[in-house]
């Protein structure tokens, strides 16, 4: 009776460790492969355009600094404002990509979207709903074939070309600059040569929205 028991001491312990080497291994296993593929995309993940400019892979230069590196760095310029905003003010000899271009989608929701819009924006500042252009790194390869080639990066406020510069470096571009702020920050003498019928630093707001100061200012004090 007594060798009986012992048996089954032995057996049941011997069991009992199997069991916990076996779920030791399976979770070695599966550690093995949460870490493999937390490694994989970690590698496969594309920066953001903070973590770029953080880090200092995307150099940001001042509207004031912008002529400089320019004419003396081999920096091109290239605009991503929408064709209505370029019209009215460009940077003569500066290339031209938008990031985003008029919505033309006429779907029930777009519609709606475009009714929202232009009754409580578009009437005061003169923009357009606009929809990411899925064709821009392509239309930039075209105007600047060469990937080593220093391209600075400008818009009217700084969040477009910041979101270009993302999609340029993750799409290979590596030696890009930011214009800080965007044109709207820079002065009448940061750039020589300017074509349009606008000042550069306005281009981006609407003509409606720059005569609401001359408005306030001589709107009759009623009190």
């Amino acid at each position: 009776m007594a060798t009986h028991l012992k048996y089954n001491l032995f057996n049941t312990s011997t069991l009992q460790k199997h069991k916990t080497q076996k779920q030791n291994n399976s979770f070695t296993t599966i550690t093995q492969k949460t870490s493999r593929f937390h490694v994989i995309n970690a590698t496969s993940n594309n920066m953001s355009a903070r973590q770029l400019i953080e880090s200092g892979t995307i150099r940001t230069i001042l509207p004031k600094d912008a002529s400089t590196v320019m004419n003396s760095e081999g920096f091109v310029l290239l605009d991503v404002r929408p064709n209505w905003e370029r019209e009215k003010a460009h940077v003569k000899g500066s290339l031209h990509v938008p990031m985003f271009v008029e919505d033309k989608d006429n779907g029930p929701l777009t519609l709606l979207k475009k009714w929202v819009h232009f009754g409580y924006i578009g009437a005061w500042t003169g923009q357009y709903l606009t929809t990411f252009n899925s064709e821009f790194l392509s239309q930039v390869e075209n105007v600047v074939p060469g990937k080593g080639t220093k391209v600075l990066v400008a818009c009217g406020e700084g969040l477009r070309s910041m979101t270009a510069t993302s999609k340029l470096y993750n799409g290979g571009y590596r030696n890009l600059g930011w214009l800080v702020g965007g044109f709207s920050r820079s002065k009448d003498d940061d750039f020589s040569d300017v074509e349009g019928k606008e000042k550069l630093k306005y281009a981006t707001i609407g003509r409606s929205l720059l005569l609401l100061p001359s408005v306030a200012h001589t709107t009759p004090n009623c009190e």
